[in-house]
């Protein structure tokens, strides 16, 4: 099977890689289903990329299929996966427009958007199955590579996970502010089972509008379209930096086995 270096995983308005050398889209088999990766040279890396809504934006939060993602990047060998979320901004002091490399998650439910179990752990007897011990959601040696790469990022800031694909209510983003930064609908699963894997992991968002009820007036559409254009380019020129100096690291979280 062909291999690659690192994964990224991107989200809405981010279908392609530009400046990918070489790509070529592959086919993987896993025991959750099929996925298409493409697969291209970066600065003497090889990089897997999956936009996780596919072209056109084809699959809606709700209809990713999580697990078998995750379990294809772990089938290509990466040493770590990178992922992209544009987000609803839930803290009024945050502008729009600025890079987040977020550093916690906010995701109780834990379930996949189908409603489903959010864990690749469904074997009884399995001698990897395992508890995935939640105190670093993101890999801090990751972040620190992409904080560098970045443009003033905020660097502090912890992302909530809803299942969509519906948005939320007002006062559904006030509870939500109580405990996160920034909200969307793809990274909590991806977070748990990049851990499950023990996959090193990191998430960076980009605010395209406020939440719902967070501001007295709505993000006007057109600022919210102008944001989404521009994350695309902000977040490939971050990720071009970062993989120029990318530096593997070990996975830092645990999870805890009985045999």
């Amino acid at each position: 099977m062909t291999k690659a270096d690192l994964a990224v995983i991107s989200g809405s308005g981010f279908y392609d890689f530009p400046g990918l050398e070489d790509p070529r889209t592959i086919e993987i088999t896993t025991r959750f289903g099929d996925v298409s990766v493409m697969v291209g040279s970066r600065s003497e890396q090889r990089v897997a990329f999956l936009a996780r809504h596919e072209a056109g934006h084809r699959r809606l939060s709700n209809m990713i299929n999580h697990r078998a993602n995750l379990t294809a990047m772990k089938e290509l060998g990466v040493a770590a996966v990178i992922a992209t979320t544009v987000c609803g901004i839930l803290n009024p002091e945050i502008p729009l427009g600025r890079m987040i490399v977020f550093s916690d998650l906010f995701f109780p439910e834990n379930r996949l958007p189908e409603g489903d179990l959010c864990t690749v752990h469904d074997r009884p007897g399995d001698p990897l199955r395992g508890h995935f011990i939640f105190d670093r959601p993101f890999s801090q040696r990751l972040r620190e590579q992409l904080i560098t790469a970045a443009e003033d990022p905020l660097t502090e800031a912890v992302y909530a996970h809803v299942n969509g694909p519906r948005f939320n209510s007002a006062p559904e983003v006030r509870m939500l502010l109580a405990h996160a930064d920034g909200v969307s609908q793809t990274a909590g699963p991806e977070a748990v089972l990049a851990g499950e894997l023990e996959l090193p992991y990191a998430l960076i968002g980009f605010g395209v509008d406020y939440a719902n009820g967070v501001r007295s007036q709505p993000t006007p559409v057109d600022v919210l379209t102008e944001n989404l254009n521009r994350s695309r380019d902000i977040f490939a020129s971050t990720l071009d930096r970062f993989i120029q100096h990318f530096t593997p690291v070990e996975f830092e979280g645990h999870v805890y086995r009985f045999e």
